[in-house]
């Protein structure tokens, strides 16, 4: 097994901004602790980064102005900044495969497993684990390092990718201890 960890949406506008999800700075000190521990361990990092073209991308209608590509709301938190050797992936869309390079990557870093964190649980999270599932990546995803707009989201969302997906739901303590 070759894991990476994605970080997706940790972004200003999501944890401080504009479209500040409740709980999501909550999660900042695991993700980072996670983050760390992966490092040390030489295992990719990716971050999947919203970063929308102003009054153009569909999500706006939706959602309004939100981490506008070249803004302070579409960079990552200082606290979870990339490192030197860490990947960035812009995205337009939900998933952090619609349209990038993200399976490229992983391919060719020979990555089989991802590690999935960020936000919002049942929406940019739940899309990019469909989208790693129908390319046939085996799925973590770390319940205590994800949030959503609500508990019930949150906890229906690891459900549902837990029967669905596959994927292993696990705290970041429990990831750390068992890779």
């Amino acid at each position: 097994m070759k894991a990476a960890v994605l970080v997706i949406d940790m972004l200003n506008d999501f944890v401080k901004g504009s479209l500040k999800v409740a709980g999501a700075d909550e999660i900042v000190p695991r993700i980072r602790e996670l983050l760390a521990w992966a490092r040390e361990k030489g295992m990719p990092v990716i971050y999947a980064n919203d970063a929308h073209i102003r009054g153009v991308d569909a999500e706006l209608k939706l959602w309004g102005q939100h981490a506008i590509k070249g803004t302070w709301g579409a960079m990552v938190v200082e606290e979870l900044k990339p490192e030197e050797g860490d990947f960035v992936v812009k995205k337009r869309r939900y998933s952090a495969f619609f349209g990038t390079d993200l399976d490229l990557l992983l391919r060719e870093l020979g990555v089989d497993t991802l590690i999935l964190t960020g936000l919002v649980t049942n929406v940019c999270v739940q899309h990019t684990a469909a989208d790693a599932f129908y390319r046939g990546y085996k799925l973590i995803v770390v319940s205590d390092c994800c949030t959503a707009l609500t508990d019930e989201d949150h906890e229906m969302a690891l459900e549902y990718m837990r029967r669905v997906y596959g994927a292993e739901v696990k705290s970041a303590r429990e990831v750390m201890e068992g890779i």
